[in-house]
């Protein structure tokens, strides 16, 4: 600006849907995190593998972290708004009211969520099939995608819901349309958990095949026949009635939505570490598998070419980062597990009361208590009698076996303290262990990764980051900005904001001038971790990569 003018600052809003709660961030143009709310949600569990959300519920919390993230803030500078979700299904009808998807036709409850199981049969049905899409899902479809719910429903409430049903929505791109009034889906979403190509659209003949003709023959209007890459610009931005709702201006750009796990993804894969020391440093972008864990963990891994890895999904174009192939692993209810692990114990009361006393989260007592106990050894060889297999909810990755079970093996009498710390150290080595499991798929088949970018709530906690260093045998990188999947939503909202300019290609933006984490980074490497300078980097460079063609 003439005459020394600072520039006006302008501010973008994240906000990300996860299976227990809504959080939305305030973000800078630098990339700094400025303001952060979170907001539960209702889930219901009518039965064993039903699980449920309200579409209602969860546009509600939305309007109420949006809100409280942006107070005292000049609203004419707030530039974007970007959602990110888990891969849920949510079904309205012509009117766009929500239908139920459940028995007791509670229309309230509308939402299939993604860990919902109740379609094993007609999963079963469709991998039967060996339908030319599947090599894009591993070869075998996952319960937790849309086709074998969509499926469900048509087969068990043909009445009260799949015949009045007139929209179908993946939770993230339900949320952009009740912001902007638009249908049209995220590519990610699509290519991801609804077997549409990237290259070559929907194809007929599987949905055909697998008795789902109904959206062939109305030219895919209830699943979405506009598709639009994460980013994007939709409509004319924010509705009167969702500006009103959410406390943000007519008007404001809103972007073509992501999956969470994949907003984890491009918040972290890009990472500059130079000056660090890692093995990862100078490696393409390619070398490095981005591990996004919370109530489950997926594994992103991209790729120039398209690579087909048995049992983990992919290679889907373009889903994550323009111009690349993703591959995604996944283990279903890693942090889920860890508490059904832990809450179960005979010793439970006890920690609780002893946490409490040191004002420390379960978790934290729990590892110091693992320090006290280890003595002279290596805190991982406590378990050397004790090991979990971790599947209690199947297997997504890379067995791709939903039928699977958990097992503990090497339980003795004991019921103490001791015994619970213990416990969870060997669940949390099993989840670390999965991940190798799937990295060694991974380079099996053709990927070359040298290090793991974390992030999401299980990557706070110390201990589960060091096991997963220590079984896997890579450096993890950590950011100090541990929030890495608001700041991918937030980077959507820049992006529709037209804030940022594109650049050519996918290759010069990710590999010339790789994304950067603003901020300090971690570096755990085997059995210490190291503690490295700040390192301030511009965020342009994420909001560009996903503007380029």
């Amino acid at each position: 600006m003439s005459g020394g003018e600072p520039e006006p600052r302008c501010y973008y809003v994240g906000v990300d849907v996860g299976t227990g709660s809504v959080r939305a961030a305030l973000v800078d143009q630098r990339g700094a995190l400025l303001a952060f709310a979170d907001q539960p949600i209702d889930k219901w569990e009518p039965q064993f593998n039903h699980h449920e959300q309200s579409s209602e519920n969860i546009w509600a919390a939305c309007c109420v972290v949006t809100k409280k993230v942006v107070q005292g803030i000049d609203r004419s500078q707030i530039r974007g708004l970007g959602f990110d979700a888990t891969c849920s299904l949510v079904v309205l009808d012509k009117q766009f009211r929500p239908l139920p998807v459940n028995h007791e036709g509670d229309f309230h409850r509308n939402i299939i969520m993604w860990l919902d199981h109740r379609a094993i049969s007609q999963v079963q049905k469709i991998n039967e099939t060996k339908h030319r899409v599947l090599q894009y899902v591993g070869g075998m479809m996952s319960v937790e995608m849309q086709a074998p719910k969509l499926l469900w429903l048509k087969e068990n409430l043909r009445e009260t819901c799949w015949d009045k049903a007139g929209h179908f929505f993946d939770l993230p791109d339900f949320l952009s349309w009740k912001a902007t009034g638009v249908t049209a889906r995220s590519l990610c979403s699509l290519v991801c958990k609804w077997t549409y190509s990237a290259e070559k659209g929907w194809d007929d003949s599987f949905w055909k095949m697998i008795g789902l003709e109904d959206f062939v023959a109305d030219n895919y209007s209830k699943i979405g026949n506009e598709v639009l890459s994460p980013g994007a610009s939709l409509g004319s931005g924010l509705t009167p009635e969702a500006a009103r709702e959410l406390g943000l201006p007519v008007g404001t750009a809103v972007a073509a939505s992501l999956i969470d796990a994949h907003a984890g993804g491009l918040g972290v894969i890009g990472a500059d570490v130079a000056g660090h020391g890692l093995i990862c440093e100078g490696q393409p972008v390619t070398s490095r598998l981005a591990v996004i864990c919370g109530t489950s963990s997926c594994h992103m891994g991209i790729s120039k070419d398209p690579i087909f890895v048995p049992g983990v999904w992919g290679p889907y174009f373009s889903a994550m980062v323009p111009g690349f192939w993703l591959n995604e692993g996944g283990q279903s209810i890693t942090g889920k597990l860890i508490d059904h692990v832990v809450q179960g114990h005979a010793a439970f009361p006890e920690l609780q009361a002893k946490a409490t006393t040191r004002c420390q989260s379960v978790y934290a007592y729990l590892n110091s208590h693992l320090d006290l106990i280890k003595k002279a050894q290596p805190v991982g060889f406590l378990t050397v009698d004790l090991h979990v297999w971790p599947d209690f909810h199947g297997n997504r990755s890379p067995l791709a076996d939903l039928t699977l079970k958990g097992m503990i093996t090497g339980l003795t009498l004991s019921q103490d303290l001791d015994d619970l710390a213990i416990l969870y150290l060997a669940t949390v080595q099993a989840i670390a262990f999965g991940t190798r499991f799937i990295i060694e798929a991974m380079e099996a088949a053709g990927h070359s990764i040298s290090a793991l970018f974390l992030c999401g709530g299980l990557s706070k906690n110390p201990l589960f980051v060091q096991m997963h260093a220590d079984i896997t045998g890579m450096p993890v990188v950590l950011s100090q900005e541990v929030e890495s999947v608001l700041v991918g939503a937030a980077i959507l909202g820049a992006c529709a904001s037209g804030d940022f300019a594109s650049v050519q290609g996918p290759e010069h933006s990710l590999v010339s001038q790789t994304t950067r984490v603003s901020g300090q980074l971690r570096t755990v490497i085997r059995q210490s971790i190291c503690n490295v300078s700040p390192r301030n980097r511009l965020w342009a460079d994420q909001c560009s990569a996903l503007t380029s063609p």
